[in-house]
């Protein structure tokens, strides 16, 4: 099979494109690099031996798309990693957020299906849950979100259900990730946001590498145990191999599905940076400042239906995701 990857040398789609490419899939990452770097395909090509296709295009930019597609013939399916994903920025910037998820969606939809390509896993988010909800997240909870991010997600899920309702020739599966953070364990690809990190994780490692000065940790006044957000973290290779277990579910089956892509268990901001100074041997600076806009105080999601229906288990434990992200960081080849 030949698979597309939008975002693909982003975090999740590098690390993904690593699982596919060694269970013997065709490959093609499609990125405009605006938050990573082409050096990702030539890791992963080295981390597997095998070569694959990268080329630079904006979702934005349909006359790119399309020429990614009628130039190699054959695609059967799209995993949809591209996007703005900052909650922060999305609060602040919130035109940008929608009219680049969304609109790049559209573009991607009409091209796919102008070329006879109906599958697809989507990148969605457990921030498409209504604040209100209770935790863990089931599937069937109502949708709702609390910044334009998570709206963003809300609304590309349903243009995406309301395709496969019009056309049952799609099949679908919309992944609701959690917290995804580690890397690979080579340690030759990993996290790499330009700029300043607005994720936790990559935030701590630089940290603790002697990058940027001091942990911010937003908000202690959370009801939750130790008073900080809980979330739950799951290994990015497991993502990656939730990827390739909604793809072998959607091959033989039509509409929309959602799964939550999650461990089922929460850990607090503390907690992480706790387990993280643990694998790196130091204390870290920590500095406690105001709650951040549209965050929720926890959010973990029942994996019940994953299991069931794709047969997918986290396999890693937190610890293992800080020693991978720490490796990471210290190999150096996150550095740009």
């Amino acid at each position: 099979m030949k698979i597309l990857l939008t975002g693909g040398t982003g975090f999740i789609g590098s690390h993904t494109a690593v699982a596919l490419l060694e269970r013997g899939f065709e490959v093609i990452l499609l990125d405009n690099f605006s938050n990573s770097s082409p050096d990702a395909a030539d890791r992963v090509r080295e981390i597997t031996g095998r070569d694959l296709l990268c080329i630079k295009t904006d979702l934005l930019d349909a006359d790119g798309v399309g020429l990614a597609f009628s130039q190699n013939p054959g695609i059967d399916a799209v995993m949809h990693f591209a996007g703005f994903k900052a909650v922060g920025e999305s609060v602040s910037e919130p035109l940008a957020y929608y009219h680049n998820n969304i609109a790049g969606t559209l573009n991607l939809i009409e091209i796919m299906n102008k070329n006879g390509v109906k599958k697809l896993i989507f990148s969605s988010s457990a921030t498409v849950y209504r604040a209100d909800n209770p935790v863990p997240y089931f599937e069937d909870y109502p949708l709702g979100a609390t910044n334009p991010y998570g709206w963003s997600k809300v609304m590309i899920e349903q243009i995406l259900r309301d395709v496969c309702a019009a056309n049952p020739e799609w099949s679908m599966a919309l992944l609701r990730y959690f917290n995804p953070i580690g890397a690979h364990e080579s340690g030759m690809i990993g996290e790499a946001p330009n700029g300043i990190p607005n994720n936790l994780m990559p935030y701590i490692t630089k940290v603790a590498a002697g990058e940027l000065p001091v942990i911010h940790i937003f908000g202690d006044d959370y009801d939750t145990p130790d008073g900080t957000g809980v979330r739950d973290y799951i290994h990015v290779m497991d993502l990656a191999e939730g990827h390739i277990l909604a793809m072998n579910y959607i091959r033989e089956r039509k509409g929309a599905w959602s799964f939550n892509l999650g461990t089922g268990k929460g850990y607090s901001v503390k907690e992480l940076i706790a387990a993280f100074e643990k694998v790196c041997g130091k204390e870290l600076p920590k500095q406690t400042d105001a709650r951040r806009a549209g965050d929720l105080p926890a959010a973990y999601a029942n994996t019940a239906l994953a299991k069931k229906e794709l047969g997918f288990a986290a396999r890693y434990g937190i610890e293992k995701m800080c020693e991978d992200s720490w490796r990471w960081q210290i190999t150096g080849a996150c550095r740009k």
